[in-house]
């Protein structure tokens, strides 16, 4: 199972920065960007969008400022699948480095080539942030010439022309770098003696409250909707698992394999659900980890007998 994809708009509810303050070219800078995925991308009307879109044709709510008209309001508007999205910072790769600070309105020839490159672009970004965050494992210290190799050589496709960038042959490419990130998963999950495999599993509304995740192959598990309240999650190898609803109040995430800020939006959690220090708990998620006090009813004052 390769990483993950989702089609969808702009995240409101931050995305992993590497260094507090530094700029992150992994990280989505929409002020440099030409609302690429307000455009390019296609979404249905479903419980993440509340109108249909296809390819191409600009979401109503896009602003001339390329901006969002409901940025604040997305969840409560029906655009919940926006707030989810990340494109890794692809989309000012595309905006100010493939096409030299040209947008789409100003200039109507390059919209249709900007849209096909986008997408290309941003599966070729999230290759490069779990290609990146591998380097930075210990114990993948081993693979480290693959992975640097591996890295630049993908970097490099990301500075080529927009028809380089066309041609590039993604399914192939993504494979052989999941197939290397899982080589590196392995060296790392090897610290946790009688991991779990749970490989592209279907556990939709699995009941896993509390449950020993540690070292587990997850890579796209299905766990929509999934009780993983107070699981122990680290060193869990997270690539592609849908998270969407699944509630992970309480749950230890900490040393996560290749999590994702998007993962993380999509689930449920509260302030004891401990995360990696890079990412932003999200805003929806609940403040507290004390159950709320029920209301008391005082008792009816019994009327006396005539």
């Amino acid at each position: 199972m390769s990483p993950s994809e989702h089609e969808a708009s702009p995240s409101t509810e931050g995305s992993a920065s590497t260094r507090s303050g530094d700029p992150d070219p992994l990280r989505a800078d929409c002020a440099n960007c030409f609302g690429l995925c307000c455009v390019a991308l296609p979404f249905a009307a479903s419980s993440d969008f509340a109108v249909d879109k296809p390819a191409g044709k600009p979401c109503g709510h896009l602003r001339a400022d390329f901006g969002c008209g409901i940025h604040t309001d997305l969840r409560e508007k029906g655009f919940t699948g926006c707030t989810v999205f990340d494109c890794f910072g692809a989309g000012q790769k595309v905006a100010q480095v493939t096409f030299g600070g040209r947008d789409w309105r100003r200039n109507p020839g390059t919209a249709r080539q900007m849209f096909d490159v986008f997408p290309v672009m941003r599966q070729l970004h999230e290759l490069l942030r779990h290609l990146t965050e591998a380097l930075t494992l210990p114990a993948a210290r081993p693979l480290y010439g693959e992975l640097r190799q591996t890295l630049d050589g993908v970097e490099r496709l990301t500075r080529g022309t927009a028809e380089s960038l066309t041609d590039v042959d993604v399914p192939t490419l993504r494979d052989e770098v999941s197939a290397l990130l899982l080589r590196a998963s392995e060296l790392v999950r090897a610290e946790v003696p009688g991991r779990r495999n749970h490989r592209g599993a279907d556990l939709i509304g699995a009941r896993l409250a509390g449950a020993d995740l540690r070292g587990a192959n997850l890579r796209g598990a299905r766990l929509v909707g999934a009780d993983l309240k107070g699981a122990d999650l680290r060193l869990a190898d997270v690539i592609g698992v849908d998270f969407r609803g699944a509630d992970l109040s309480g749950a230890d995430l900490r040393s996560c394999l290749f999590l994702t800020q998007p993962q993380l939006t999509a689930a449920k959690g509260d302030a004891a659900t401990r995360i990696p220090a890079p990412f932003t708990r999200p805003l929806h998620w609940s403040p507290d980890t004390t159950p709320r006090p029920q209301k008391q009813r005082r008792p009816r004052a019994r009327r006396k007998p005539r």
